[in-house]
């Protein structure tokens, strides 16, 4: 299994680096020092946290969807002209950028501030690794 150095297992998670500390100390997440000295832990085991410390954010949008890509968020920017309109959200650490009609931006009532959920469905997902992860094919 791949060893994941403090700093990027924290920024994965999306949690600070004392936080992940934390985990080790308190035996939430096992630790280990690598060849160069260098405390890290088990992809396998932070994958497992993630997925356990993973959580559907708590909203009042109050909709029920089939869809599981559900972001909650502010509407951060909104561009439009007499027919489509770009509406950028911040959900969480992530930027969703949508493309729809102006028509739907005014019913929605959407602009900067506004609460909103992002549902994402795609039938393409592409999953990067970078070459020091290992990613043999």
């Amino acid at each position: 299994m791949p060893d994941i150095r403090i700093r990027d297992a924290a920024q994965l998670l999306g949690v600070s680096d004392d936080t992940v500390r934390r985990w080790i100390d308190n035996g939430t997440l096992s630790a280990r020092r690598d060849e160069s000295g260098r405390l890290v832990v088990d992809g396998r085991e932070l994958a497992d946290l993630a997925v356990e410390q993973a959580r559907t954010p708590q909203t009042r949008m109050g909709s029920a969807s089939s869809a599981r890509n559900r972001f909650p968020g502010l509407v951060t920017r909104v561009v439009a002209d007499t027919v489509m309109a770009q509406v950028e959200m911040q959900c969480g650490p992530f930027t969703v950028v949508s493309l729809m009609s102006t028509e739907s931006v005014r019913e929605l009532g959407l602009q900067p501030g506004s609460v909103a959920m992002a549902t994402v469905k795609a039938t393409t997902v592409v999953v990067e690794t970078t070459a020091e992860s290992g990613g043999a094919g």
